[in-house]
């Protein structure tokens, strides 16, 4: 019976080195902006109570708690931005 060829192996090569992070934005303005957002709206909210619905916009309404309630949310959308 003849003799099977033996396959070479590969020489050893060492593992890929991790690529190191690279730090592409600077979210520095996302803790501020959130906290801004969400003081703005529960002051819109509480001066729309405190005055019996004059301030701050006479002519939304009722529908000053849904811009209050509005700029809440939108810091809460900017806060999925910090990392």
């Amino acid at each position: 019976m003849p003799k099977s060829r033996i396959r070479k192996k590969a020489d050893y090569s060492p593992p890929p080195t991790k690529a190191t992070v690279v730090k592409l934005t600077n979210r520095s303005w996302v803790a501020p902006v959130m906290l801004a957002m969400f003081a703005i709206g529960l002051a819109w909210i509480v001066v729309f109570y405190v005055t019996d619905g004059k301030l701050p916009i006479d002519a939304l309404g009722n529908w000053n708690i849904v811009v209050g309630f509005g700029f809440i949310a939108a810091g809460f959308g900017v806060s999925t931005q910090w990392k």
